[in-house]
């Protein structure tokens, strides 16, 4: 989508020489061009509207600064943490996966780390748990990573299971703090388990997320997919690019066999959307480079020359 506008209060706030209009487009998602007070922006018409929409705030508030306008557009969701810190969406795009979340049955959140998939999903699980809208939160993620195997590590089974799913702890204990996560984990509340302990069974009135789905075979993302019951929200996150298991993956090929059905969501994120250190988006802005000229190169090597195409004579 793209469109014009003149507004005189944004272009202050773009700062001298429009310095500060990169973070607006990353704020956003979107991309600007000025021309005295016109400003053309262009993006993705939910980024865009969103804008647009922020755009009427502005006008109304000459000394806002850009940190207010980020609290701004990130105000519909708030999220508390045991701490009592406020967290809230960071970009359009988060914004946009809270809302799918909510209206879909099933989620796909996609895309590189630190864009808070994983984290915002629990934020929402914690929230709903706590709201009694769910009864239970349970969380899983495949436990083969970056080439280790469960048997090749030291100590009981328990012991070889917990760094795998360490950070999903950490995530749960940052918005209900330890004591209290620990009695809901004995109580049976809140499961934070291996993908294989999945099935044969079926999740209902909970709250699920697969983390690290990029780690899955097809087999074991169709039988967690298979799994959801009744007023159940489940969520599987993953970034296609960081499989650790080879050229069968589930988190592909279910991308590709259920993007025809209307109920489940999709949302797939950026470099735009990371939330973390600049220099992590950097780094993925690089991979991705690098990435994009290997496979330009491999279609040149492909591509079929002329004495390829001549059949020689009999």
């Amino acid at each position: 989508m793209i469109t014009f506008f003149s507004n005189s209060d944004f272009l202050k706030l773009a700062g001298p020489n429009n310095s500060e209009l990169d973070e607006f487009e990353k704020l956003f998602g979107v991309k600007f061009s000025t021309r005295g007070l016109t400003i053309l922006v262009q993006g993705k018409e939910d980024n865009v509207q969103s804008f647009l929409k922020s755009l009427e705030k502005f006008g109304k508030d000459p000394e806002l600064s850009i940190q207010d306008i980020k609290n701004g557009v990130s105000g519909k969701y708030k999220f508390y943490t045991y701490t009592g810190k406020c967290i809230t969406p960071k970009t359009p795009n988060q914004e946009t996966y809270i809302e799918k979340i909510l209206s879909h049955q099933l989620t796909f959140g996609v895309g590189p780390a630190g864009t808070g998939k994983t984290f915002l999903a629990v934020a929402l699980a914690v929230k709903l748990f706590q709201e009694k809208n769910v009864d239970r939160i349970v969380v899983t993620r495949p436990v083969v990573e970056a080439g280790e195997h469960l048997g090749f590590l030291p100590g009981e089974i328990h012991e070889k299971v917990d760094p795998y799913l360490r950070p999903i702890y950490d995530s749960l204990q940052e918005f209900i703090g330890k004591q209290k996560m620990e009695k809901l984990i004995e109580a049976g509340l809140i499961e934070i388990a291996p993908l294989a302990y999945m099935r044969g069974r079926t999740l209902s009135n909970s709250f699920v997320i697969l983390d690290e789905a990029q780690n899955t075979t097809p087999i074991q993302m169709k039988m967690f997919l298979t799994r959801i019951g009744q007023n159940s929200k489940v969520v599987v996150t993953g970034d296609i690019t960081q499989a650790d298991i080879g050229s069968e993956n589930g988190l592909k090929e279910a991308l590709r066999v259920l993007r025809s059905i209307s109920e489940i969501a999709f949302v797939f994120f950026s470099k735009d959307d990371v939330v973390r250190e600049k220099l992590v988006e950097k780094i993925i802005e690089a991979y991705s480079k690098s990435t994009r000229k290997a496979a330009k190169n491999q279609r040149i090597h492909n591509r079929p020359t002329l004495n390829s195409r001549i059949k020689p004579r009999r």
